[in-house]
């Protein structure tokens, strides 16, 4: 198992948003091979209109699963998990991020729920890691309308980078 972590900010112009990516599993072979990291900060950065800092961990199936029991209680590896952290509202001259958050993908999940479902791998890799960024801002998806709110507001980023609706393509099956 091999680690690496970068770290990146957006200039002063844009909002700032700093995403640490940490590989802990190699991807070193398709689908994923072809994604580095500034496509993974892109697909992140895309999500916040706030100053936030969040880290990427993209993991193995068994550091997924034990995540994903000692957190939710589920005894499986899971796509994505987010981990927000609670920032005390200081107000905007406090410098300090409005979002925090760990965001955990499991690459060989993502690329079986790809095969599944009929769809692009590094597509559905993007729609994860957005959908990790939203939750990390407060989006849920326990009711039909908290679901469609999010729903569409994931279709809306994924557009700009030229991905298709994933739900419509689940809509077919």
């Amino acid at each position: 198992m091999t680690s690496k972590t970068t770290n990146k900010t957006t200039s002063k112009t844009t909002t700032p948003v700093s995403v640490a990516i940490q590989w802990a599993v190699h991807a070193d072979h398709p689908p994923f091979s072809e994604v580095d990291n500034s496509r993974i900060r892109r697909w992140a950065k895309a999500c916040f209109m706030d100053r936030a800092e969040i880290t990427i961990r993209l993991v193995g199936e068994e550091e997924g699963r034990q995540l994903n029991r000692d957190f939710r209680g589920k005894d499986y590896a899971t796509n994505v998990l987010t981990f927000p952290v609670d920032m005390p509202n200081l107000g905007p001259d406090a410098g300090l991020p409005v979002f925090m958050a760990d965001i955990v993908i499991c690459p060989a999940v993502v690329e079986r729920e790809a095969a599944e479902q009929g769809k692009d791998p590094i597509d559905h890799l993007a729609h994860l890691i957005i959908h990790g960024c939203l939750h990390a801002q407060g989006y849920v998806h326990e009711n039909d309308n908290q679901a469609e709110l999010m729903e569409n507001q994931e279709i809306k980023i994924l557009k700009r980078f030229k991905i298709s609706n994933p739900y419509a393509t689940q809509a077919k099956k």
